[in-house]
């Protein structure tokens, strides 16, 4: 079976970036990437890369100071917790919670309880659920 195992994201800061992730998610630094971190929760590695200082003109992802993927989310033990966690560390809520119980079984919320912004403007999922994954 195919699973997903890494994703990577550009900062312009990739200490700071990394730090949050690892204050805030309890992710563990696995490695030193050419220009930034490894990091890991046991499972899924994610790499926190510098962004370039000079763009190119090969794709958006190589534009001067980029910070992207558009969003990833986090299953946690206790959303309370991790909400609090996240307001100490400066991100920015951009929802209201959601009881996901009281959701639409494939709605936009029904997968998530609460959206934060990162310290880099990434959008952050927090649930204690989980999303669909086909598997019953």
């Amino acid at each position: 079976m195919v699973r997903i195992k890494h994703i990577a994201i550009r900062t312009p800061d990739p200490e700071k970036t990394a730090a949050f992730y690892r204050d805030v998610f309890g992710l563990k630094e696995v490695g030193q990437a050419r220009t930034g971190y490894y990091l890991s929760d046991g499972y899924i590695n994610l790499a926190i890369l510098k962004a370039r200082d000079e763009g190119t003109t090969e794709s958006p992802r190589d534009a001067a100071g980029y910070a992207g993927v558009h969003h990833f989310g986090f299953m946690v033990d206790d959303v309370d917790e991790t909400c609090r966690k996240l307001d100490e560390a400066g991100a920015r809520p951009m929802t209201n919670r959601t009881d996901t119980r009281h959701a639409p079984a494939s709605g936009a919320r029904s997968y998530y309880e609460i959206k934060y912004r990162g310290p880099d403007g990434q959008e952050l999922d927090v649930t204690e659920s989980g999303w669909i994954t086909g598997e019953p």
